[in-house]
């Protein structure tokens, strides 16, 4: 708590070049990231001493996983989430069951953020407008 730095967002990202990106922009944003390449690392930092004000996730990630876990983990928080994804066809029923914004790969990490904290600021309005 004390800290300059703004909110803590929570990115779960498997491909390091794309975590890289989105964690720079956080940082030019004043945000801390909080970086996970798996669902398990995700939830460590969920589970840990840090809290998250917002989160962006990667839908697919390695060794089959997806983002599911760690969105209704979020959800039962009340952390506001959105999605980050590049592979709409295979997920497209995983994404319409979570119902959070997406923001289609490629996409400039500085707006995924920026959007990441807007939703963190309302205080977590994260349902899709259909």
């Amino acid at each position: 708590m004390g800290t300059s730095i703004g909110m803590n967002i929570l990115m779960l990202e498997d491909e390091p070049l794309i975590l890289m990106d989105l964690e720079f922009a956080a940082e030019d944003l004043g945000c801390q990231a909080l970086c996970a390449s798996s669902v398990r690392d995700a939830m460590a930092i969920l589970d840990g001493p840090d809290p998250v004000d917002a989160a962006v996730l990667d839908v697919t990630l390695k060794g089959g996983e997806t983002c599911v876990p760690v969105a209704r983990a979020l959800q039962q928080r009340g952390i506001p989430y959105l999605l980050h994804s590049g592979d709409l066809n295979r997920h497209d029923e995983t994404v319409r069951g979570l119902q959070a914004e997406l923001v289609a790969k490629p996409a400039s990490a500085s707006r995924v953020i920026a959007r990441a904290m807007s939703y963190a600021n309302a205080g977590g309005g994260m349902a899709a407008q259909a």
